[in-house]
């Protein structure tokens, strides 16, 4: 979300690089990869979006990498320090404890997003859920099942019940709907 909103700000457009196209099992063929995208990079003023950075970024100590993860974020960190394009790149990962420190160095800056509170999971949702009925929602319900929850995870909440919503020809969100989105939410976590 950071993501989009910066380009939103910057009126720029968001590219977002799928890890899952970028890292191969042939050594050396996701370094060529990289390298493409960081001649686009280049070409291409916009935002970078590295999503799942870990599996590029992670620490070069791990004992059970063959090698190549290591190459690939030696070649990351290289790429990197050349730029000198006027995009932005950003990567995000739920587990910063993995990353490598050097690309802590290389980042200008490092956002860290903590769960929100309940004041901030209530405001989150009535939000996004603005342009629906959401006059008989129990707030306080709904928070408390809501804890434990990120910004992301209740703005999906919300995006589903909405078009749950508009599915069923209504503009109404009820309680139990919400409580059962956050629910599947959480079970789908285990």
């Amino acid at each position: 979300m950071t993501a989009f909103a910066l380009a939103g700000e910057m009126h720029l457009p968001v590219f977002t690089i799928r890890l899952e196209g970028l890292i191969t099992k042939f050594m050396g063929e996701t370094a060529i990869k990289l390298r493409l995208i960081f001649d686009e990079i280049n070409k291409t003023k916009g935002i970078f979006f590295f999503d799942e950075f870990d599996a590029i970024g992670g620490k070069r100590n791990v004992t059970i990498d063959v090698g190549e993860i290591r190459r690939i974020l030696n070649s990351f960190l290289q790429f990197i320090e050349q730029n000198s394009s006027d995009s932005l790149i950003i990567g995000a990962t739920n587990h910063p404890e993995l990353l490598d420190k050097a690309l802590f160095r290389r980042f200008d800056d490092v956002i860290t997003y903590l769960l929100p509170t309940d004041k901030y999971i209530e405001e989150t949702m009535r939000r996004r859920l603005d342009l629906f009925n959401s006059e008989g929602v129990s707030w306080e319900k709904v928070v408390s099942s809501a804890m434990g929850l990120s910004y992301a995870e209740l703005t999906k909440i919300c995006e589903d019940v909405m078009k749950e919503s508009v599915l069923s020809g209504s503009k109404v969100i009820s309680t139990e709907n919400l409580i059962k989105e956050i629910s599947d939410r959480k079970n789908s976590h285990q």
